[in-house]
């Protein structure tokens, strides 16, 4: 079960639990909304770490291009000192390591923009689902409260 599974759940709670006539309030079990907050903790930690496993992994990608590219780049260069026989060669040889080049760092930073991204969109999602987890248990405190006044009277 994931956090919006839960949160699901949890807002399916409150809507069946029973209301206070002539008030929007509701009467809530504390145990089951507890039980249900104990959950969603316990699965955090592990979402949590899923998403910084993806920007890691997504990091590595990126300094993988990086060195890849540079490898390309040196290839190119080696290959192109190799072939440095007359000067076109020369001229030749240096357009295709800067064409290389500009290729593998726009691929590079293609991919780097594209794991930021990913991670920024996984890292919203979970700020979506915290918030309205946090807005449900704002809500249910304020119901909660509002029970307690309206019965101390």
């Amino acid at each position: 079960m994931d956090a919006f599974e839960i949160v699901d759940r949890i807002e399916e709670f409150l809507e069946k639990s029973k209301r206070i006539p002539f008030s929007s309030n509701i009467i809530v079990n504390e145990n089951e909304i507890y039980d249900l907050l104990d959950e969603l903790r316990n699965i955090l930690p592990e979402e949590l770490k899923q998403s910084r496993w993806i920007v890691k992994e997504r990091e590595n990608m990126v300094e993988e291009a990086k060195r890849y590219s540079e490898r390309m780049v040196k290839e190119a260069r080696e290959r192109a000192e190799v072939l440095v026989s007359e000067t076109e060669i020369l001229k030749d040889a240096n357009k295709k390591a800067e064409e290389l080049m500009s290729a593998v760092e726009a691929r590079a930073r293609t991919i780097r923009l594209e794991a930021e991204d990913y991670a920024d969109e996984k890292l919203a999602n979970l700020e979506a689902v915290l918030h309205k987890l946090l807005t449900a248990i704002e809500k249910g405190r304020e119901q909660f409260r509002g029970d307690m006044s309206s019965g101390n009277k």
